[in-house]
């Protein structure tokens, strides 16, 4: 559908601001575009950015001006709440582990469902509708990620193990097929599926994908889409900047938990593997990845690797 133009006299959105102002706005993205031009942005699509439409068009629309100012990015989604909306139709309760899902032969197939079928073809038609090229691909395409299962150590027991069904671990990724989509003006949209040894998939959580990727890829960024302004303390205040060593006395007092656990932990890996920088950012904040990429505003939370 498209918008109505804004009647005359209203001052929606930048109606207001002067086209001086506007030039400068434009004008400050260029050492950006310069820095950045020809390099891999890995960004990992989820939470409200996934299922607000305004959020959904504003992504959209970002990954495709990176695109089109020489940017390559590459897209991983998650699809939690999607997989789990699924499940409860069909009568089926989610469970969780330490923040992964529990994984049976029957959930699998929901999961390939929603994320392939359902998740990943929405944000392939929203970036080609936005003036994008995006193509859809799971773990089994081009034999791009292999996977055994997840073998879950207890947090409080290091000598007890999870079994949490076809949840993956990454063995490897063959980045070929995403690097082929890339210099062909593509835009990957890779949905966390792997595939192991006898031909089963794996759930893999998308953070883990989307840094292992950005790492195989020696991606300039990893942007990390959530639904917290980044990571807070245990006042609510935001963590601009943290290392390593911070992170580890966070998770020791229970500041990070649950499901931020595998995202920072990924965040981690892919600082101390050559990913320059990696960010979590509000995904709720429009045009977040914008801010982020194109101008000096900090957006969330940065992971270096010391």
């Amino acid at each position: 559908m498209t918008a109505e133009p804004p009647a005359a006299g209203t001052e929606p959105g930048l109606a207001h601001i002067a086209p001086r102002e506007k030039a400068e706005i434009l004008a400050q993205a260029l050492p950006y575009i310069r820095r950045f031009h020809g390099k891999t942005i890995v960004i990992k699509y989820g939470g409200n950015a996934m299922t607000d439409p305004e959020l959904q068009q504003d992504f959209a629309e970002d990954v495709v001006l990176l695109k089109l100012v020489g940017m390559n990015p590459v897209v991983v989604h998650g699809g939690g709440p999607q997989i789990e909306d699924a499940l409860n139709k069909l009568g089926k309760k989610g469970h969780f582990i330490q923040g992964m899902r529990v994984t049976d032969a029957e959930t699998m197939g929901v999961v390939e469902w929603v994320l392939a079928g359902e998740v990943q073809q929405d944000i392939v038609g929203l970036i080609n509708a936005a003036g994008g090229k995006a193509v859809g691909l799971t773990g089994r395409d081009g034999g791009m990620i292999r996977a055994k299962q997840l073998k879950m150590v207890d947090k409080d027991d290091p000598s007890k193990e999870h079994d949490i069904g076809q949840v993956g671990d990454i063995v490897s990724i063959d980045p070929s097929v995403v690097k082929a989509l890339q210099d062909d003006q593509f835009i990957p949209v890779v949905s966390p599926i792997g595939f192991g040894e006898s031909n089963e998939s794996y759930n893999i959580n998308a953070d883990v994908v989307a840094a292992k990727l950005a790492t195989v890829l020696q991606a300039e960024k990893l942007l990390m889409l959530t639904n917290i302004r980044g990571v807070l303390d245990k006042q609510g205040e935001l963590l601009t900047e943290l290392t390593p060593r911070r992170i580890d006395e966070l998770v020791e007092d229970g500041t990070i938990s649950g499901g931020m656990i595998p995202k920072i932990a990924g965040a981690i890996d892919a600082a101390k593997s050559g990913v320059n920088a990696v960010h979590i950012i509000d995904g709720r904040v429009p045009h977040a990845m914008l801010l982020e990429v194109l101008t000096d505003q900090a957006y969330g939370t940065m992971i270096s690797s010391r």
